[in-house]
């Protein structure tokens, strides 16, 4: 499992990415490209849940509908 560390930085870069309109992201020496923004969103979902579990904590999502 990747240190908190590395998961806190690969997040931030796919924020910054997000927000430049810009699907491709390298970190470590890696480069990642996204299809959407879509997709960004739910990795940087999924790094979220893993930075939590890394804390020891729990992220409860709610969506409004409607």
């Amino acid at each position: 499992m990747p240190i908190l560390t590395e998961l806190r930085t690969r997040r931030e870069a796919l924020v910054a990415q997000r927000s430049s309109g810009v699907a491709r992201v390298s970190y470590d020496g890696k480069p990642v490209e996204y299809r959407s923004l879509a997709e960004i969103d739910r990795a940087v979902e999924a790094l979220d849940r893993e930075i939590a579990a890394a804390e020891g904590r729990r992220i409860v999502r709610s969506s409004c509908m409607g």
